[in-house]
C-alpha cells in the first residue's frame, strides 16, 4: 500500500529562503516546482513530491491534528488539505511541499551519500560537508543565537549550518547523539536527521501540531541510538 502523502518538512527562515530561491528560478529560467521536479525530485525518484498532491493521490493525503490544551486531539477539516490540491501562486522557499515518507527517505539517503544516490549526483562531497558545518558566528549554539519558540528540539549544544541544525555537543543538548549529526524538524512534529557515523538515517513523520506537544524528537533519538549494540 502507498505511503501516506504528507507536508514536507519545513526549513527555517522563510524570506532568506525564498530570496535565494528566487535567484534558482532567475538562474535556470525555470519556476520553482520545474526546477525541483527536473533537478532534484525527479532524478531522485521521489515520484510523489512537489508542491501540490498529484492527482489520485488526493485519499492519501494525511489529515493534521491538533493538540489541546484538555489532552485530546482534533483532526483538522479537509479545508486543511485545499491549498495542496492545486498548484500555489506562491511557490515558496521555506516550506510548502508535499512528500512521502518513502521519497523523503531518498532524499536522506542522498545526503547520507554526501550527495549521491543510485548514481544521481546533486551535490559535491565538500558541498555536502559545507553545509553540515555549523555557521553560526564563533561556532555558537543556537540557545546563543536567540529565544527558542515552539520547537521542543534542544537548542543548547547545537548549531546550524546551510539547510539544517548540527550537533555540536551531545552533553550540552542532554539527549543521546553523535557529534555531526544534522537534520530538522517540521511544525507539525515531523522530524529526519542523519548520522554519517553511524551510517544512520531516521525519518519520523507525524502530523501533530505544534511540534512542542509531546518531546517526541528526543524520546525518538534516545529510543534509536539505546537499539544500537554493535
Amino acid at each position: 500500500m502507498p505511503d501516506p502523502v504528507k507536508g514536507w518538512v519545513s526549513t527555517p527562515g522563510p524570506d532568506r529562503s525564498n530570496m535565494l530561491l528566487w535567484l534558482v528560478q532567475v538562474l535556470s529560467d525555470m519556476d520553482l516546482d520545474v526546477f525541483v521536479r527536473e533537478r532534484i525530485s525527479g532524478p531522485l525518484g521521489m515520484v510523489d513530491s512537489g508542491f501540490m498532491v498529484q492527482p489520485g493521490a488526493v485519499e492519501r493525503f494525511a489529515a493534521p491534528y491538533e493538540y489541546l490544551e484538555d489532552g485530546r486531539f482534533a483532526r483538522q477539516d479537509d479545508s486543511a488539505a485545499r491549498p495542496y490540491l492545486t498548484r500555489p501562486k506562491f511557490l515558496s522557499g521555506g516550506g510548502g511541499m508535499v512528500a512521502t515518507i518513502d521519497d523523503y527517505h531518498r532524499f536522506s539517503k542522498m545526503l547520507l551519500g554526501r550527495g549521491e544516490l543510485d548514481g544521481v549526483r546533486l551535490l559535491g562531497r565538500k558541498t555536502v560537508e559545507y553545509m553540515t558545518t555549523n555557521q553560526l558566528p564563533g561556532n555558537r549554539d543556537l540557545a546563543a543565537m536567540g529565544q527558542r519558540v515552539h520547537s521542543e528540539a534542544p537548542f543548547e549544544g547545537t548549531g546550524f549550518g546551510l539547510g539544517f541544525s548540527v550537533v555540536l555537543d551531545p552533553a550540552a543538548a542532554n539527549v543521546i547523539d553523535s557529534v555531526g549529526d544534522f537534520g530538522w524538524g517540521g511544525a507539525a512534529s515531523t522530524y529526519f536527521w542523519v548520522d554519517p557515523r553511524e551510517r544512520l538515517i531516521v525519518v519520523f513523520m507525524t502530523q501533530l501540531r505544534p511540534s512542542s506537544s509531546y518531546p517526541i524528537r528526543r524520546e525518538l533519538k534516545t529510543a534509536v541510538y539505546q537499539a544500537l549494540v554493535d
